[in-house]
């Protein structure tokens, strides 16, 4: 039997407690970062474009979003990372991870492969800590990372897994066939000019970022050139319309002849007298398939074969390679690569410098430009590029 105050108690509705205005702020902001780190790591990321490697196609000032869908979301390989850094903390040098735990990384399924004229983004494979200080001639201040927080970059990826790839004459071949050039790709061209011009006004004007005026000692193909002028770097159809200026004699797209070694290209060996404009035959190493180990294969696949693919006690050693003190005569690779290579062309520190890319290091592919910010406007209203806004990349 209940007692009436004990019924009038029992019968009471209960208190409810408020959260705090502070409470509700801070799991508002838990939510909102869950849910970004969330998006981010499963669907899309938000980049900026900081160099001209990729120009016109992409411009430096380009804000883009990248699908980690269409290759496949990575898992993390380092799981102690505070939420949305990569490397370093906002406006610090100090680093966003610890490297205590390093898990596998998987794939999860995606609804494309990566293909001969998409634009990637992957995060650079050798800030590996066996390679980083071999590349500093070409790409300073590289520091040793963990896979996936490498220094994300951004190339058109030209060969697959399994290609045959070969540069003659600047122009890219796959499989013995002439590649599509990329709409806005540009090269070095030289101007001879007839009369000083207003530089300012005349490049500008023809969007080109890129010039300087022409000394017999910078470019090694225009060495016996005396004639007064300009190296720039712009599209074909830009060349075109320069070379209709009264003041402007002739244009030319600088090429590197064959057989002119460049120093700093990969692989830095005596085997290949390869440049930036003439490089290979190779072929593209593809999952499953097994190359015999000559010395120029050695010399092409020594670094992927020891560094890239899991591999314990591989020693390259005098053009060979030994794993536990067993020399290989052969090697089945163990996951597809790709030669990835900026659109302007001849500035562009891409695969022609410091090798292939790995499947396991692919991000995502490059989607559209939702924004696009002029670092050096004429005025403060062309600021914003807007006719970029929400441009699909192609």
């Amino acid at each position: 039997m209940i007692t009436p105050a004990k019924k009038e108690i029992a019968s009471s509705p209960k208190l409810i407690r408020r959260k705090s205005a502070i409470r509700e702020w801070f799991d508002s902001v838990l939510f909102a970062v869950i849910a970004a780190t969330l998006i981010r790591w499963f669907f899309f990321e938000a980049f900026v474009i900081p160099s001209s490697s990729m120009e016109h196609t992409l411009l430096v000032g380009d804000y883009l979003f990248v699908s980690k869908l269409h290759y496949g979301t990575r898992t993390p390989v380092t799981p102690l990372q505070m939420p949305l850094t990569h490397q370093k903390i906002w406006g610090s040098e100090i680093p966003s991870f610890f490297d205590w735990i390093s898990l596998p990384q998987f794939r999860l399924p995606g609804f494309s492969e990566v293909k001969r004229g998409d634009v990637v983004v992957f995060n650079l494979p050798v800030e590996h800590p066996n390679l980083y200080k071999n590349y500093e001639a070409v790409l300073p201040n590289l520091k040793p990372y963990p896979i996936d927080l490498r220094t994300n970059y951004i190339k058109r990826c030209v060969a697959e897994a399994g290609d045959k790839f070969e540069i003659r004459n600047s122009q890219v071949y796959v499989n013995g066939v002439k590649s599509l050039n990329p709409p806005e790709m540009q090269n070095e061209y030289f101007m001879a000019v007839t009369t000083a011009i207003n530089e300012a006004n005349i490049f500008r004007k023809n969007g080109i970022t890129e010039f300087s005026p022409y000394m017999e000692t910078q470019n090694d193909t225009l060495a016996d050139n005396d004639e007064a002028g300009y190296i720039v770097k712009t599209t074909a159809q830009t060349a075109a319309k320069l070379k209709a200026y009264d003041f402007v004699k002739h244009i030319e797209k600088t090429v590197m002849p064959k057989g002119l070694r460049e120093s700093h290209l990969y692989p830095e060996s005596d085997l290949f007298n390869w440049n930036k404009d003439n490089y290979g035959p190779v072929v593209i190493p593809k999952k499953g398939v097994t190359v015999k180990l000559t010395p120029e294969n050695v010399a092409f696949y020594g670094e992927v074969i020891q560094n890239y693919e899991r591999n314990y006690n591989v020693v390259l050693k005098e053009g060979k390679i030994f794993q536990q003190g067993k020399q290989l005569e052969g090697y089945t690779f163990k996951q597809d690569y790709y030669f990835m290579m900026g659109d302007n062309r001849h500035n562009s520190a891409d695969s022609r410098y410091w090798g292939l890319v790995p499947k396991d290091h692919i991000v995502g592919k490059a989607v559209f430009v939702w924004m696009s910010i002029d670092p050096d406007p004429v005025g403060f209203m062309s600021k914003i590029r807007w006719n970029r806004l929400f441009s699909i990349i192609k």
